[in-house]
């Protein structure tokens, strides 16, 4: 049976805050980091419970090359994305979500 990829507004707001940041910092860079994030959430997909838990529950996915971690929960072949956030945020942040 196949993963259902679930994103919470939230992280569709986190995707489109980044991505407009970094599209503003060069062209092209921000369609970049949409590639890198499609790629963790699809590998996320494919083996929801090889990353870690790092709160309840919670795992965290990291993107490659860019400083961004994916929050999520698997349960019932669902992954629930609930936060992209940079990793030097204050951790208190994604915990807050997560709550």
């Amino acid at each position: 049976m196949a993963t259902e990829l679930i994103m919470a507004p939230e992280a569709e707001q986190d995707l489109d805050e980044a991505y407009a940041w970094y599209e503003k910092q060069r062209a092209g860079l921000g369609v970049d980091f949409l590639d890198r994030a499609d790629a963790c959430l699809r590998a996320i997909c494919r083996t929801p419970l090889a990353h870690q838990v790092v709160h309840a529950d919670y795992r965290r996915a990291m993107l490659r090359r860019f400083p961004y971690a994916i929050f999520y929960e698997y349960a019932d072949d669902k992954v629930i994305v609930y936060g992209i956030f940079h990793t030097s945020q204050d951790s208190n942040k994604w915990r807050e979500r997560l709550s």
